[in-house]
């Protein structure tokens, strides 16, 4: 039987029309996707990632797959970390995080654990894109339900691409070029000493992206402003700005309008954890939202960061 070809097209819309099959030369026809909105996600069954770390072929299927849908979904995957993490390599190199701590035997591997003793952060349940205080922001992420709440907790995911697709004429005229900053110093340092703050803004200086990205390998144009951005770098020109106070305000307004557009539910889809189940996602065309409805309990997730190039 002749392979099904599953070579993603850069999105003019919503993308997911209905169940997919892998090729058929690669897994047996059980294995399917399922979209799980017309816009975005989609879950992949009966596909074990452990068995998917060592198979070339199905790897590149899955990399398909994902410019395809931006964020792809698999319950029951009782692997190791160590297969966790070979996984997640055949995409790229892994990087730590410089706040949350890694697993001291896999590097790379991010442990994301709250219990009933310690806060919620405030970090993750914003729309954000992951580490784009990095010049170089991450590829994507793999990350792994070890124990969660049996209700609350979901994550939800949005296609920054279709939101940049539906902006107005006028706006997306008027971004055209822009370039904003990015800053770690304002978010995870915020809640630090002066002293830790300003060192750890020494160790990762505020970079600058282009307000709308060109995905690498799609050639997608993709909002790219999340709850990391600080503020337009080039706003204020003559065709942007009458008197000085215009800076201020028409800049920032303008920048919340465009952060605003990850809070369409038209754009997003939302995940219920399960242990042992695996969220793998585009972080070049999407953002993304950890519901924090849960009372204190323990949540324990291992993320897997792959290392990205610089935008453009």
């Amino acid at each position: 039987m002749p392979r099904q070809s599953l070579q993603p097209k850069a999105s003019k819309g919503p993308t997911n029309k209905g169940p997919a099959r892998f090729a058929a030369a690669i897994v047996q026809p059980a294995h399917k996707v399922e979209p799980l909105t017309c816009s975005i996600g989609a879950e992949i069954v009966n596909v074990n990632l452990g068995v998917a770390s060592r198979d070339p072929i199905l790897l590149s299927e899955i990399r398909s797959l994902l410019l395809q849908h931006k964020v792809l979904f698999f319950r029951d995957q009782d692997i190791t970390r160590a297969e966790h993490v070979a996984f997640a390599r055949h995409f790229g190199d892994l990087e730590d995080h410089p706040v949350a701590g890694s697993d001291p035997d896999h590097p790379g591997l991010v442990r994301i654990y709250k219990s009933p003793d310690a806060p919620n952060d405030r970090y993750e349940n914003a729309w954000h894109t992951d580490a784009t205080w990095r010049e170089r922001p991450p590829f994507g992420c793999v990350l792994r339900c070890v124990e969660c709440p049996p209700v609350g907790g979901d994550t939800m995911w949005v296609n920054m691409a279709l939101a940049y697709e539906r902006l107005p004429n006028h706006i997306k005229t008027q971004i055209a070029g822009l370039r904003a900053r990015h800053s770690i110093e304002a978010t995870f340092g915020a809640a630090m000493p002066i002293e830790k703050r300003l060192a750890l803004k020494s160790q990762f200086p505020d970079a600058e992206h282009p307000v709308v990205r060109t995905h690498p390998e799609t050639g997608e144009s993709i909002l790219f402003v999340n709850a990391f951005t600080t503020h337009f770098t080039n706003f204020h020109t003559p065709t942007n700005v009458r008197y000085g106070q215009d800076y201020s305000a028409g800049g920032a307004q303008l920048l919340q309008y465009l952060i605003s557009q990850a809070q369409i539910p038209e754009y997003q889809v939302r995940w219920r954890w399960k242990p042992n189940s695996v969220a793998f996602w585009d972080n070049r065309s999407t953002q993304h939202y950890a519901v924090m409805d849960y009372p204190p309990c323990h949540r324990k997730m291992e993320r897997a960061g792959i290392k990205g190039e610089a935008t453009f």
